[in-house]
C-alpha cells in the first residue's frame, strides 16, 4: 500500500478520534485533559487511581481526563503524527529518550518557570534538558537496567563476572536452566551498561562515539555469551527472555527497575535484586542508562489550560503518590521529599535499585541518540549473528549514525 496513503489515513484516524474526545463546548474542552502513556498493563490500575483521586478534589469535579494507552514506539509515532495534524493529547507520559526529537521539533514545550525542578533529584533532572532547557516534569528516578535473579538457584548476587560465569559453569547445570543468564541482545539499550564497562559510550556530548575499541570489545563480549560460553539465549527478544525468567529456566535475568513489581509478585521472597556484576576484565563497573518517567506538556496545550494541567501534574507528583508509586509499582520517586520516606529506605530492592542508578549514566536527550539506537540495533544484530565482523560493524555504525544526523541537521 502506497506509504503517503497510509501516513495520512494515520492523521485522519488521530484528527478523528481526538475530535471525538474533545467536547464541542469550546470552554469545556479546558476542563479536560488529554494524556496519552506506554506503560506496562500491570501499572494501568495504579495511573487510574491517582487520575480518580484528583478528580475527587474540591473544585475538580468536571474535570474530564481520558486516558489513551499505546506500545512505547507507536507512542512516538502517534505522538508525532497527531502533533503535526495539529490535535495531540495535552501531556504524555514518557521516558526521555524520544522527548529530544519531541523538543527540536517544537512538539513539547520547555517548562523552566513552571515548574520547581530544584525538588526533584539532579540526575533525573539533568537527563530531561536539552540546550539549556527542562522539557518534563520527573515521575520516577531510574527506569535502568540493573539484575534478578532466582534465590532457588543462587542465594546471593554474583559481585563480578567472574563470579557469575563460573555459577554458570558451575553450578547452573545442576539445575537444568534452559540458560544461565537471560537478556535482550538484540536491544543496543541491553548494551550500554557493557559498553560503559569497557570505557566507552555512545556519544560525547552530541559527537557520536562507536567506531572504538570499546564497541568491539562489548561486541566481541557479546559473541563470547552466545557461542563460547553458551550461557545466554542465541535469539531473545525482551518478551522471551521475560518468559524464560518469570517460568524458572533462567537464574539471572537484565531487565529494568519497571519489571520489580512484577517479579516481587511472581518470585516472592526467592526475588534478589543487585547491581550488574563488575565486568572482571576491565574492573569497572556496568554504567547503565538512567532517567526516568516524565510528563511532557505539548505544545498545542491553550496557554489557559495551563494552570489544570499544572495542577493535575503537581498532584501526580506529589510526595503521597511518590511514595505510593513505589510500595505499588517499586519506581524510585525522583522528588528529593519523598526519597526519605521510611517506607523506600528500609527497603532492601530500592538500595540496591539505588546503588544501580549511581553507577549508572544519565541518558542522552540530544537528538542524535535516535540515530544511535536505530543504527546500533541492525549493525550489533549483524555482528551478533557472525554476518559481520565486529570491527567492520563498529566502523559501519559510526559511518551510519554520522549520515543520520548530518541528515536530521539539513
Amino acid at each position: 500500500m502506497n506509504k503517503i496513503f497510509v501516513f495520512a489515513a494515520a492523521l485522519a484516524a488521530i484528527f478523528f478520534l481526538q475530535a471525538c474526545s474533545r467536547p464541542a463546548d469550546g470552554s469545556a474542552s479546558l476542563r479536560t485533559i488529554l494524556v496519552w502513556e506506554q506503560e506496562d498493563a500491570q501499572v494501568a490500575p495504579y495511573i487510574d487511581s491517582v487520575l480518580e483521586a484528583f478528580r475527587a478534589l474540591p473544585g475538580n469535579e468536571d474535570v474530564e481526563i481520558i486516558r489513551s494507552h499505546y506500545q512505547p514506539e507507536d507512542l512516538r509515532q502517534q505522538f508525532q503524527a497527531a502533533s503535526l495534524a495539529g490535535v495531540p493529547p495535552d501531556l504524555i507520559l514518557s521516558p526521555s529518550d524520544a522527548a529530544g526529537v519531541y523538543a527540536v521539533s517544537g512538539f513539547i514545550s520547555p517548562l523552566d518557570g513552571l515548574f520547581d525542578f530544584s525538588r526533584f533529584n539532579k540526575a533525573v533532572v539533568d537527563a530531561i534538558t536539552l540546550d539549556g532547557h527542562v522539557w518534563g516534569v520527573p515521575v520516577s528516578n531510574g527506569n535502568h537496567l540493573m539484575l534478578f535473579y532466582n534465590k532457588k538457584y543462587s542465594p546471593e548476587a554474583p559481585k563480578n563476572t567472574d563470579e557469575l560465569f563460573g555459577f554458570c559453569r558451575e553450578k547452573a547445570p545442576a539445575f537444568r536452566l534452559d540458560y544461565c543468564l537471560a537478556f535482550d541482545l538484540g536491544e543496543p539499550f541491553w548494551a550500554m551498561p557493557w559498553l560503559g564497562a569497557f570505557g566507552g559510550w555512545p556519544l560525547d556530548n552530541k559527537t557520536p562515539t562507536l567506531d572504538t575499541p570499546a564497541m568491539t570489545a562489548t561486541i566481541n563480549f557479546y559473541l563470547d555469551l552466545k557461542y563460547a560460553k553458551k550461557f545466554v539465549p542465541s535469539e531473545c527478544d525482551y518478551n522471551c527472555m521475560d518468559s524464560l525468567f518469570k517460568e524458572g529456566k533462567a537464574a539471572f535475568i537484565i531487565n529494568g527497575d519497571w519489571a520489580i513489581s512484577t517479579y516481587s509478585n511472581l518470585l516472592g521472597k526467592d526475588l534478589g535484586v543487585a547491581v550488574i556484576p563488575k565486568l572482571s576484565a576491565t574492573g569497572r563497573w556496568p554504567s547503565p542508562m538512567v532517567s526516568g518517567k516524565y510528563f511532557l506538556f505539548s505544545s498545542e496545550a491553550p496557554e489557559e489550560k495551563l494552570p489544570l494541567l499544572k495542577r493535575f501534574v503537581e498532584f501526580y507528583v506529589s510526595r503521597p503518590n511518590q511514595v505510593r508509586q513505589y510500595i505499588e509499582l517499586k519506581r524510585l520517586p525522583a522528588l528529593k521529599a519523598a526519597a526519605s520516606a521510611p517506607e523506600i529506605t528500609r527497603d532492601p530492592i530500592s538500595r540496591a535499585s539505588m546503588d544501580q542508578i549511581e553507577k549508572g549514566r544519565p541518558m542522552p536527550m540530544a537528538t542524535e541518540m535516535r540515530a544511535v539506537w536505530d543504527t546500533a540495533r541492525n549493525y550489533m544484530g549483524l555482528a551478533t549473528t557472525r554476518k559481520m565482523s565486529p570491527e567492520e560493524s563498529a566502523r559501519r555504525m559510526q559511518q551510519n549514525v554520522e549520515k543520520k544526523i548530518s541528515e536530521m541537521n539539513r
